[in-house]
């Protein structure tokens, strides 16, 4: 499969994450997004368009502990995507990565 269609397909999945984040009560930010953007090594998921950084706010709360974004990974996964908590990295979210 070609890294465009990867990209197109993480984007399709977070598009739905986003939708599932907002219906539980969850208010989102992006953090590191872009590739070429952020110093990322050259074989980081970010760099290849294939991860986020999600900031995850409840009542105006930023939720900053792994734990706080377990039921928005445990949903990500359920989608295809490989979610950072299961590495104490909890707002990160990619498509493709296995650690």
């Amino acid at each position: 499969m070609s890294l465009q269609n990867q990209q197109s397909e993480f984007a399709k999945a977070l598009g739905l994450l986003i939708i599932y984040a907002y219906s539980i009560g969850y208010e989102l930010t992006f953090g590191d997004t872009y590739p070429g953007k952020f110093k990322h090594k050259e074989d980081s998921w970010h760099e290849k368009g294939l991860a986020i950084d999600l900031n995850a706010f409840k009542d105006s709360i930023y939720l900053q502990r792994t734990e706080d974004h377990d039921p928005l990974g445990i949903y990500w996964e359920t989608l295809g995507g490989t979610w950072g908590g299961r590495w104490d990295d909890g707002n990160h979210y990619s498509w493709g990565e296995c650690k």
